[in-house]
């Protein structure tokens, strides 16, 4: 008996204690990461956004729409903390946020809504059926409009994924975690 409570200690003490241990991600990880879907879509620095053109950064993307009054705000939010914890080396960061919303979010629109919260913010928009065909590749879920006294709502997947410099999914995080969290993420990722 002592000689398993010691070989049960000494196994926990090496978990903890280890100097050499990886540290690891809070996001939910792909194993093995993928290449992310790629797309080309309008983006609102003015240019065709695509996927494959984002290599050699490290990409957070999110899915959502700038009349949304709750999650969407906060997620940006969420993300603008992040960068600015990473302090110079947010410049290898990347956030890319697609319109859910095609019929309300042109590209001006949804410039001013993503910028509030971060000018390198850069936001995608497209025809209803290019966005509905990287949802589909993303796998984000798209509800029925939800009548509003000011128009529609729309209740959608709001995770967001953490893509590395060479363009694969790494990790998928969902809604409610802090700057901090996605930070300590970055961190990890930009050293792969």
């Amino acid at each position: 008996m002592r000689r398993s409570l010691a070989l049960l200690l000494g196994c926990v003490w090496l978990g903890i204690a280890r100097p050499d241990a990886a540290p690891s991600l809070i996001a939910g990880v792909f194993t093995p990461p993928r290449l992310a879907p790629d797309f080309s879509l309008r983006g609102t620095n003015g240019r065709e956004l695509r996927m494959r053109d984002l290599r050699g950064k490290l990409v957070l993307l999110a899915f959502g729409y700038a009349h949304c009054t709750a999650v969407c705000p906060l997620t940006l939010s969420v993300l603008a903390d992040a960068r600015k914890r990473l302090g110079d080396r947010a410049a290898d960061v990347q956030v890319v946020y697609v319109t859910v919303d095609p019929e309300r979010d042109d590209v001006e629109h949804l410039r001013q809504f993503v910028g509030r919260f971060d000018p390198t913010n850069i936001g995608a928009t497209g025809t209803a059926a290019e966005l509905a065909a990287v949802r589909r590749d993303y796998g984000i879920s798209l509800d029925a409009k939800l009548p509003t006294s000011d128009g529609y709502a729309l209740n959608h997947s709001s995770f967001i994924y953490l893509i590395d410099k060479r363009g694969r999914l790494q990790a998928l995080m969902p809604f409610g975690h802090s700057g901090e969290d996605f930070a300590h993420d970055l961190r990890i990722l930009e050293q792969e």
